[in-house]
């Protein structure tokens, strides 16, 4: 599908580039053609109105070589007079002839005759024709769109490498969307795919009458926490999914984030309690943020709930909330195994685990991907820092000015 696309978007651009190159070439040639002709006829008109050469014409200025030509006279009887024409053979009469019968039948006082390669003019009385020899002219006009066909198909050259280029550019957020689009089905199938695997398999043994109540109850009990694991797996992608597709619209106002945040450590304190987990705060009052009550409570959830489960108990969870000049500063730090400076990025990918074995612990790795995307929605970033055996998760938003 990307090489289609690719080669789809490469023949748009070559389309419309040949279109303007051909315009502009033909404009060009148009106009070169327009311009060398209208300078022809000028010089043959002032030929014309003086009656005689170009030397006795303007004194002091040889003929033009640019211009090959000369004058026919019609006399009584049918006879001519011919000037000028040092570029011709004028010997031949019977052409001459020709010559001037083929201009003074035509309707038009200015034409070209192409087999002789001659543009005439006549006067208005008739007796006087100027013929020009037009040779050189066609032979600069051939050079001229030898020119331009060379430079149209180096430009042409060229416009296809950009193309391709650009078609590479172009493509590649669509190919990683594509990657990450079946990265995460691939991924999802898996999550997936053991608690099912486990639903069938107490359905199963539910069904065999041979089993005892005791059994069938730890079957059930089995049953229930599987399926609200699956809940919540299907809870957090459809919350992945309306942020993505903008279905949950940020209700934005002017928030206390200091108290946000101290609200939402009351539910953490019994947890961290149980877990023999230390909780020390650092909040400083009354910083005030723009953005949606329930998202950012969300975003503070995840990242202690994250704290919650995976610091090591021998460092205390601390949890800071600062104004550094015009931005507030959220940052939830707890003991634990240094992360790598990839694994700092990767931990906000969909269901990245930095030890893919604990999947029991109720995690989806869904959850620090749902935080982000709140916290890109609210104009903020997000990021993790490790440091001395410390892990930090921080995010930070555009402090706001606390009307009273």
């Amino acid at each position: 599908m990307l090489r289609k696309l690719k080669i789809k978007f490469v023949a748009v651009i070559m389309i419309l580039v040949t279109l303007l190159f051909v315009a502009v070439l033909g404009l060009a040639l148009f106009f070169t053609r327009q311009n060398m002709k209208q300078e022809s006829i000028q010089r043959m008109q002032a030929l014309l109105s003086a009656g005689r050469e170009p030397a006795a014409a303007v004194p002091g200025r040889p003929p033009d070589p640019r211009l090959p030509f000369f004058t026919v006279e019609l006399l009584l009887q049918g006879e001519l007079s011919v000037s000028g024409g040092g570029f011709f053979d004028l010997s031949d009469r019977e052409t001459l002839h020709t010559l001037v019968d083929t201009a003074l039948s035509a309707h038009e006082p200015i034409g070209v005759i192409k087999d002789s390669e001659l543009r005439y003019l006549v006067a208005p009385d008739r007796k006087r024709i100027v013929f020009a020899d037009i040779s050189q002219e066609n032979a600069m006009l051939g050079h001229a769109v030898k020119n331009f066909l060379l430079l149209g198909l180096a430009g042409y050259a060229g416009f296809f490498a950009v193309s391709l280029l650009l078609a590479n550019w172009v493509v590649k957020p669509v190919e990683q969307a594509w990657t990450e689009q079946k990265r995460f089905l691939a991924d999802v199938s898996h999550e997936l795919k053991t608690p099912l695997t486990v639903i069938l398999t107490n359905a199963e043994m539910l069904s065999d009458p041979q089993m005892g109540e005791q059994e069938k109850q730890t079957f059930a009990s089995n049953l229930l926490s599987t399926a609200g694991r699956m809940k919540g797996l299907v809870e957090s992608l459809l919350t992945l999914a309306r942020l993505d597709s903008h279905i949950i619209s940020a209700q934005p106002e002017e928030l206390n984030f200091s108290r946000l945040i101290s609200n939402a450590l009351l539910p953490f304190e019994p947890i961290f309690f149980e877990k023999g987990l230390e909780l020390a705060c650092d909040i400083e009052d009354d910083l005030f943020v723009q953005g949606d009550r329930q998202q950012l409570t969300q975003a503070v959830d995840i990242l202690l709930d994250n704290a919650s489960k995976y610091s090591a108990p021998s460092a205390p969870v601390t949890v800071r909330l600062r104004q550094q000049k015009n931005r507030c500063i959220f940052s939830v730090s707890g003991g634990g195994s240094p992360l790598s400076p990839q694994d700092q990025k990767n931990v906000f990918q969909r269901f990245y685990r930095l030890d893919p074995a604990r999947t029991g612990c109720g995690s989806y790795g869904l959850g620090l991907a749902i935080a982000e995307r709140i916290v890109c929605e609210h104009g903020g970033t997000i990021w993790a820092e490790s440091a001395d055996q410390t892990n930090t998760f921080c995010f930070s938003l555009n402090a706001a000015r606390h009307s009273p």
